[in-house]
């Protein structure tokens, strides 16, 4: 799909957005899906999958918001289902975090706390949005990202205070996912919120979790960016493939 000319700034500002966070959910709730029937125990296999539907629910909210605008200034029958369904991978603006394959428990469970924190700190401040539907999708994320936020810390506590082995495991997921943290924070000329504050609160809330859990703080490193500007890793390819067979071999169909 190529992007769409919308003169408008203001309005392109608010697509942008819109479609950064829908795509960064989709993205993460396709990746946490791998899960559905094969979670540590039958009670977190389904709560991964309830917060899988969430994601993707919040995505849906995104794209429908993008793809009004977006017909309304100049597309042509832009559909959430098109954005999701036919756009290249160059197209998507989701985190690169969010594309990393789930590895293993350890892996998925603090993905899901770095991401859903920063959700939770970005939606308390897009509640107070002048953009009323941007304010509308924050307001109902809210809810659910707390939920998100309280499950997956708890899981972060767990693992890091737990056995030898479940602590080896959360330093291997540190060292793989720390360096990817950074993106959150990268300024667009889209972006609706306070960047400062909210990477102050961020750092703030996750310091006080890990050393709950027993696990140090990363040191400064170099920070993976690019996915918001369509350039993902090797990864993002694969999961677009799956993601999106059905309706590149038969487009339009529906159950």
């Amino acid at each position: 799909m190529n992007t769409i000319n919308i003169k408008d700034h203001s309005v392109k500002a608010v697509i942008d957005y819109a479609l950064f966070w829908a795509d960064s959910t989709l993205i993460l709730g396709q990746r946490n899906s791998e899960w559905c029937g094969h979670g540590p125990i039958l009670e977190q296999d389904i709560a991964i999958t309830n917060i899988t539907l969430d994601l993707i629910g919040q995505s849906r909210n995104f794209y429908q918001l993008a793809a009004r605008l977006m017909n309304e200034n100049g597309a042509q029958e832009v559909t959430e289902d098109s954005l999701a369904y036919h756009r290249n991978e160059r197209d998507f603006a989701n985190l690169l975090m969010t594309e990393l394959p789930k590895g293993d428990w350890a892996q998925t469970i603090l993905r899901q706390y770095f991401f859903s924190v920063f959700q939770q700190l970005t939606f308390q401040q897009l509640i107070h949005h002048a953009n009323s539907d941007i304010a509308a999708i924050a307001v109902k994320s809210l809810k659910e990202t707390q939920y998100h936020v309280k499950w997956s810390s708890e899981w972060v506590i767990r693992l890091g205070d737990g056995t030898e082995e479940s602590r080896s495991r959360m330093m291997m997921a540190l060292d793989t996912l720390w360096m990817y943290t950074g993106e959150m924070f990268t300024i667009e000329t889209a972006d609706l919120i306070d960047h400062t504050a909210l990477k102050a609160s961020w750092t703030s809330q996750v310091t006080a979790v890990l050393d709950e859990a027993t696990l140090p703080m990363p040191s400064d490193c170099y920070m993976q960016t690019g996915g918001r500007k369509g350039v993902h890793t090797e990864h993002m390819g694969f999961i677009l493939s799956e993601m999106q067979y059905l309706q590149r071999t038969y487009p339009g169909a529906e159950w």
